[in-house]
This record gives C-alpha cells, structure tokens and sequence, in this order.
C-alpha cells in the first residue's frame, strides 16, 4: 500500500481477533503499531508475534476509559514520535434478545463503548497529533449497522451510529484527515463464534463466496483505507460481506 511505510498507527481491541489481523498487516506494511485491549497477557503475547518493541507496542486498559485513552496515545508518541493512523476496532456485545427486553443499562454499556469510546478516541489522536499534521481513521462497524439483525439489534443499533458519526466526523475534519468504516459480516472470531460454531458450513451457504470472513479479509481493506491510495475516499463505509447482504441470508 503506498504510503504506510515509516507511519505509526493505533488499533484498539487488538489482542486477538480482527484487531490483532489490522495490526499484523499494518506491520507487514511499514507501519509501527500500538494496539490495545483490556488483559495486558494478551497484549503481551500479541506484541511479541507483532515483531517486539521495534515494531509495536501495548497499553493496556478500558476502550472507553479516557485516562487508558490519553495514555495509550501519550506513549505511542513517546515511542515512535507521531500518531498518523487510529483504528477503532472495539466492540462489545454482551446481549442477546428482543430490544423490549433489553437491560438498558447494557445498552447503555454498548453505547459507551461502541460509539462513544471511538468518538472520544479520535478526539485524543486529534489532540496529540492529527489536528496539526492529518491522519486517517477507520471506524470497524458491522453489517448489523446497515439493516436490522434480530437478536442483536441494539448492536446493530451502536454500529449504525459509530457509521453516522463515520460520515460526520469525515466532514468535520478533512480535508487533512480522512475517516472511513468497514462493516464486516460474519468473520471467524471468537467474538462471532455464536453466530456460527456448529454450524458453518451452514451459515457459509447463504454467502455468495460461500465461506465466512476471516481477519485478513478485513485487515486488507483497512490497510487500504489507511494508505494514501485511498487518498480520495472519506466518509464511506465499505460492506465485507462475501456478498451475503446481497441475497438477504444472514
């Protein structure tokens, strides 16, 4: 990807997964990487696989706790001088049901961390370094956020608006900073396994491309919204979905 090389990106959620994905291609392509999760033992373990210090560093903590914020971006800068690139990888879904039955105080949770957490995450990147010298963002959303999904709708719900604010945040902010998304069907995590464990081969039939996502599949479309061959493109989400929202199938 042309110009990723020498830059300096912060993926959170990053332990495992498709963050871990993100930031794995990210340092393929050049780029030094702090990543981001709540179990600082993940984190370990994943920096180690990221190549050691010379390529990427860790900071664990809360997605929407901003001291963990303004600390994770205080030592990215502290270690590689520059903070070009934010992927807003974090999601949680702890429920699963009827939005009439929903614990709001859990919706309330989603919320924090899906949207809010991710708005207050480029407000601190664009404090320390974007908002002097540019960057770019990409914002991980869902198909959920695209047209109703039974069972995880309040989800789907927080994916919708982190895809607004997407679009809000690309005006606000350009022309020297560009802010994109990618929705993501269903990809092989453990985050998704209830989804489809027990099951794929059945789940995967109702895709077009007939298999399920896996992190790379995602990691190469952020890398390419990240880099400057994407230098045109701002407040777009792209759908990754082996063609399932084509046929209405999952």
């Amino acid at each position: 990807m042309n110009g990723l090389a020498g830059r300096t990106a912060l993926v959170t959620g990053a332990s495992r997964g498709i963050g871990l994905g993100i930031a794995q291609r990210l340092v393929a392509e050049g780029v030094r990487v702090c990543v981001t999760a709540r179990k600082p033992e993940a984190l370990a373990a994943a920096v180690e696989e990221l190549g050691g210090p010379d390529h990427a560093i860790a900071v664990a903590g809360r997605a929407d706790d901003v001291e963990h914020q303004r600390d994770a971006v205080a030592q990215t800068l502290e270690a590689f001088g520059s903070l070009d690139l934010l992927v807003n990888n974090t999601g949680i879904n702890p429920v699963f049901g009827r939005l009439v039955d929903l614990d709001l105080d859990a919706a309330r949770k989603i919320t924090e961390v899906n949207c809010v957490a991710a708005l207050s995450w480029v407000q601190q990147a664009h404090r320390a370094w974007m908002g002097e010298h540019g960057g770019a963002v990409v914002n991980v959303a869902s198909v959920a956020g695209l047209r109703p999904a039974p069972g995880i709708a309040f989800y789907g719900a927080s994916k919708a608006m982190l895809i607004h604010l997407t679009e809000e945040l690309a005006v606000e902010l350009g022309p020297s900073i560009r802010v994109n998304a990618v929705a993501p069907a269903v990809v092989k995590t453990r985050f998704a396994e209830a989804l489809y464990q027990g099951r794929e081969e059945q789940v995967a039939a109702a895709y077009p491309l007939q298999r399920l996502g896996v992190p790379d599949d995602v990691a190469g479309a952020v890398a390419f919204l990240l880099s400057d061959d994407a230098s045109w493109l701002t407040g777009q989400t792209v759908v990754l979905d082996g063609g399932v929202t084509l046929t209405g199938g999952a």
